[in-house]
């Protein structure tokens, strides 16, 4: 009997994946390093013109991500399990949630929790800022943000990846479904193609989140302890984040991913009940409901919203349309990850724990943080919002003070900011050494070591910038030649799902 791809044992490898992503990825490291201000006027130039002429494009994507998932949920193939027919989960629902957030968007959600409902509230699409209407509306976008369109882009890219890995026994790999939909040695070239633009997508993603925690950490630095707001300091913290996260993957998603998320949600879930707690507790609550129901009542309209007889195109594709093509950034990467330790549950419980369960917590979250500041803007002192305009990443430890041991959880956010990107770090290089060893479950160190390093290089170019709209333009960059790969994924998955179940 021929042995399945899941229990090949490791092996290092030089394939083609491999090498034209290396020297892909190491060119566009070294230009960083060499003309940073050119590699940074380049990606801004190219993510805006993609965002500003086909906009549409991307919103279209998004939400049918967003019905395609409640149809896998809620049809005739939720009971299909992503395994074996008596396959158990290999990791408890809470450490798989944990892992979720680790992997997905735990340092984000630190990094725009206060910033984002903020800025909305200040400045509005299309509206009078500072209003009671401006506060809802800011919720509504945040949450459409941060919601069902984001985790279903995850959602669907991991489940993809599972179904083919788990239960059709075939290599966890982008090109896996796209082989399945073009048989052949046309298929086989496409698929190469496929996991290049996988990895591209998956780098810059990584290097442009890990450059926006970067600043954060400098800034709460410099809020905390003083330390100057340099490069140098940007450097420091980039090196210490780098041994951390290299040795963190270097003992695997059991050991070190799998406690470091545990450790890091449960921080987390202590610092928003704290503030929840110690803040405004009614308003934030009344603020839950609010946005709970603006959120849901508003979503069909919110997911079509392109606002071209405002003439206000340009917020859509600064903010929404960035968002979205964040995510699709960040799909093949959390898709591959999630895939990996959702091994053995059903297409319906996947959805429930990818998809609503992270929704929901991300909808508490800025309820909590996003509430709890637009009190204090419209009884409190104020001047948080203006901050946010004017420096992002000092917005979230300038927030801190307006509540009891606001200096100690400054430091706890700092912990979090940082075990998150860690962890991020840690899983991003674990993915690209599956993407690039053949789809091997348990990739060799030296794969690990290599794209652990080439995501730290790149990072630093972008941290030459300095800038988060540079950073969130490095993040969307790889996304946009990578869409067509994940239309042509979905299609593969639906004609192989279709078959099976009509043979059942």
């Amino acid at each position: 009997m021929n042995k399945s791809p899941l229990v090949k044992k490791t092996r290092i490898t030089l394939n083609s994946v491999f090498v034209s992503s290396l020297i892909l990825v190491a060119a566009f490291g070294g230009w960083g390093l060499i003309d940073p201000d050119g590699m940074s006027r380049t990606s801004l130039d190219f993510t805006s013109f993609m965002l500003t002429g086909i906009g549409w494009y991307w919103l279209l994507i998004s939400t049918g991500f967003l019905i395609l998932a409640g149809f896998l949920a809620f049809g005739p193939y939720g009971s299909i399990k992503l395994g074996e027919d008596n396959e158990e989960p290999e990791f408890s629902t809470v450490s798989w949630i944990a892992m979720l957030f680790a992997g997905g968007m735990g340092a984000g959600l630190i990094f725009w929790g206060v910033a984002e409902p903020l800025y909305h509230f200040r400045e509005p699409p299309g509206m009078a800022g500072e209003t009671a209407e401006a506060a809802r509306a800011a919720f509504a976008l945040t949450n459409l943000h941060w919601g069902l369109h984001a985790w279903s882009i995850y959602g669907i890219c991991a489940m993809v990846i599972a179904y083919f890995t788990f239960r059709k026994k075939k290599k966890p790999l982008i090109s896996t479904p796209i082989e399945a939909l073009f048989p052949g040695v046309n298929g086989q070239r496409l698929g190469q193609l496929a996991n290049i633009l996988g990895v591209f997508a998956v780098v810059f993603g990584l290097a442009g989140s890990l450059t926006m925690g970067t600043l954060q950490i400098r800034a709460g630095l410099g809020e905390l302890l003083g330390t100057p707001l340099t490069f140098n300091m940007s450097l420091a913290v980039m090196a210490v984040m780098y041994l951390t996260y290299m040795t963190s993957v270097s003992v695997g998603v059991d050991r070190g991913i799998k406690l470091l998320s545990n450790i890091n949600m449960a921080v987390a879930v202590l610092m928003v009940i704290y503030i929840a707690v110690f803040g405004p507790t009614a308003f934030i609550f009344e603020t839950l409901v609010d946005s709970f129901g603006t959120y849901f009542t508003q979503l069909p309209f919110l997911s079509f919203h392109l606002m071209p007889f405002e003439g206000l195109q340009g917020w859509t594709a600064n903010w929404t349309l960035t968002y979205m093509i964040w995510w699709l950034a960040w799909g093949p990467f959390v898709g591959i990850f999630i895939a990996r330790i959702s091994r053995g549950r059903t297409i319906r419980e996947f959805c429930a724990g990818v998809i609503l369960v992270p929704t929901l917590f991300s909808l508490f979250w800025f309820a909590v943080l996003g509430g709890a500041g637009v009190f204090i803007e419209l009884f409190g002192g104020g001047g948080i919002a203006e901050l946010v305009s004017q420096d992002v990443s000092r917005a979230f430890f300038i927030f801190l003070e307006f509540f009891p041991l606001g200096q100690l959880l400054g430091f706890v956010a700092l912990f979090l900011i940082f075990i998150f990107l860690v962890t991020s770090a840690d899983s991003g290089s674990f993915v690209l050494s599956m993407m690039t060893s053949d789809g091997q479950l348990n990739p060799p160190l030296p794969y690990k070591l290599v794209w652990g390093t080439l995501v730290a290089v790149l990072t630093v170019a972008t941290l030459f910038s300095g800038s988060v709209e540079v950073a969130k333009a490095m993040a969307v960059t790889g996304a946009i030649p990578f869409s067509v790969v994940l239309l042509l994924q979905v299609v593969g998955f639906l004609r192989t799902i279709r078959t099976e179940r009509n043979r059942s």
